[in-house]
């Protein structure tokens, strides 16, 4: 493996390696997720992944998740279908966000193959929430960490015609989080499906969010993505969060998600 690092802050292209051969080799895979803890995002070029080989290096890193309401493929909701074309009138992921926060155990990471780019725009960003968290002020990190938001999605007529699993699901989780692996702290807020702080009035939890959200945007704790066929990426919803731009209408982009189930988030004493 030859592993290029986009930025000082988060991601690296991992070259000369086939994750076929991760499915099934535990030296490969345990290097892999060390890469993958250090650089939080990690992009691989051209891959040869089936459906079924994605859903195979998914599960080497734990069960699978089935998102609340996503349309799939091949009859399989653990393969999310990511698409956008001349008929779509939204795009996923278009707010920055953590995958599905808004459930009691949200996932832990995300595998996701493009087949289909547009010839121009496309792109995705992630953003690095521990540094995020370590930009804050000691008293503001003080304060975020006495506090809980709930996180809340509406699904309904979100995909269509396509019904629902789970229509609205709802969790309370702190805002501040330890990564089980790492043990660093990450903010755990996001502007896709965090309505409220608990803990304070509505006038202050809306301005609150609202500064934590414009801190996610400052590009210096970003990379960005272009992606052509068959590239595939994994991150870390527990320390990242992503954006992925529409800039292509009406040209498509699709593919194919694997997600992996996480645990409740928690903020454990350093």
């Amino acid at each position: 493996m030859k592993v290029e690092s986009l930025t000082p802050t988060i991601g690296a292209i991992v070259h000369d390696l086939d994750l076929v051969n991760v499915i099934s080799d535990d030296e490969l895979f345990h290097s892999l997720h060390e890469l993958w803890m250090r650089h939080l995002v990690l992009f691989f070029r051209e891959q040869s992944l089936t459906p079924d080989q994605q859903l195979a290096l998914g599960e080497r890193f734990g069960p699978l998740h089935i998102h609340p309401a996503a349309p799939y493929v091949d009859n399989n909701p653990a393969l999310m279908r990511i698409h956008a074309d001349a008929t779509s009138h939204r795009n996923n992921g278009e707010v920055w966000h953590s995958d599905v926060s808004a459930d009691e155990e949200p996932p832990m990471a995300s595998i996701l193959k493009i087949h289909t780019v547009p010839p121009e725009g496309g792109d995705t960003l992630f953003a690095n929430m521990y540094s995020v968290y370590e930009s804050l002020s000691e008293s503001l990190q003080s304060l975020l960490l006495g506090l809980t938001a709930t996180h809340h999605m509406s699904y309904s007529g979100f995909y269509g015609d396509h019904q629902p699993q789970r229509p609205s699901p709802q969790a309370v989780h702190p805002v501040i989080r330890t990564h089980p692996v790492t043990g660093r702290r990450a903010l755990y807020v996001n502007s896709g499906f965090t309505k409220k702080l608990n803990e304070l009035s509505a006038q202050e939890s809306m301005a609150m969010l609202e500064m934590l959200f414009d801190q996610v945007k400052d590009p210096s704790f970003q990379c960005r993505y272009r992606w052509s066929p068959n590239d595939v990426a994994i991150w870390d919803n527990r320390c990242t969060q992503h954006l992925a731009l529409w800039d292509y209408f009406p040209a498509t982009r699709s593919g194919i998600r694997v997600t992996v189930q996480g645990d409740k988030p928690r903020l454990e004493a350093l």
